[in-house]
């Protein structure tokens, strides 16, 4: 009998990928990670899966920009790793009506990465300036907001996990 699976959408950055190149693991539980949960579903009802998939989605490549904050010497392009989870390892953590956050409590293995996505070249100055403001957004400033949201104008990119050494070397 096959176990089911949630697919979740892990907020990364560069050096996170080199970890899970080198690990062959990410550390989950330590990333934010968003999935089609029941709030969001029901927050958003006429939406199909795709739609509903494309807001974790989108939220989650929102959430890298944190990421990207704390770590002033990573590269400035948001990354989201897209992971197939045991049901059993997805945690709702947010049952307010339209959340999509949740936690994985096990380390993801190489091997349920589903695709990687990370922005293109094109992206890091806009990806740089809401890096810049996106605490003052969180705390409600809307000149920072704007900036933080025209970061959406940008497509990630989509990657194969066999592309992961290429995501890593020093020449992406």
């Amino acid at each position: 009998m096959r176990q089911r699976s949630t697919r979740v959408y892990l907020s990364a950055t560069l050096p996170l990928l080199a970890r899970l190149r080198e690990q062959g693991a990410l550390p989950a539980p330590e990333l934010t990670a968003h999935a089609v949960t029941p709030g969001l579903r029901e927050w958003y009802a006429e939406g199909d899966e795709e739609e509903l998939e494309y807001i974790a989605f989108t939220r989650a490549a929102q959430d890298a920009l944190h990421l990207l904050r704390a770590d002033p010497a990573a590269p400035r392009r948001r990354v989201v790793v897209s992971v197939d989870v045991p049901n059993g390892q997805v945690q709702v953590t947010d049952a307010e009506l339209g959340a999509s956050a949740v936690r994985v409590t096990a380390e993801v293995p190489l091997a349920a990465v589903a695709a990687i996505h990370v922005d293109g070249a094109e992206a890091v100055d806009s990806v740089t300036a809401a890096v810049e403001v996106v605490a003052a957004a969180a705390a409600g400033d809307s000149d920072a907001q704007f900036t933080v949201d025209s970061v959406e104008e940008h497509e990630l990119e989509w990657y194969d996990v066999s592309e992961l050494e290429h995501l890593t070397s020093a020449d992406f």
